[in-house]
């Protein structure tokens, strides 16, 4: 499991990050059966998981001071993850950050961005102020 599946896990729960198979066995079904299954589709989408109350309430049990929504290391210290250069240089490279990994804070800058983006297309609901 890649860092990023750890960071989604974490704010996401284990349940919410499980793969839907109910699509998948569709096709397996009778005729009769399929007639029924469009009517059924909607309600296996997931409903987006709003990440702002979860990392708040994470930071408050950490008994930190923690500030997610403008650092990838408290982010990351959030959810009780290490948050080490090790760490988030292998996240850099999940992400496809493809600058020097030497200028850590330009890196950080572009690793909360890019998580923020991919935790929205992950089903998560981020605040529109750390979208930009």
């Amino acid at each position: 499991m890649g860092i990023f599946d750890k960071i989604k896990n974490a704010i996401f729960g284990e349940a919410q990050a499980a793969p839907v198979i109910e699509a998948a066995d569709a096709p397996k079904m009778a005729p009769a059966q399929t007639a029924a299954a469009p009517s059924a589709a909607p309600s296996a989408a997931p409903a987006a998981v709003d990440i702002a109350p979860i990392l708040d309430a994470a930071v408050k049990k950490s008994g930190q001071k923690l500030d997610w929504r403008r650092s990838i290391v408290d982010l990351m210290k959030a959810v009780g993850m290490d948050a080490s250069l090790s760490e988030r240089k292998e996240l850099a490279a999940e992400l496809g950050y493809t600058g020097d990994t030497g200028d850590s804070a330009k890196m950080n800058m572009f690793l909360h961005k890019a998580l923020m983006k991919k935790l929205s297309e992950n089903g998560g609901k981020v605040p529109a102020d750390l979208m930009d």
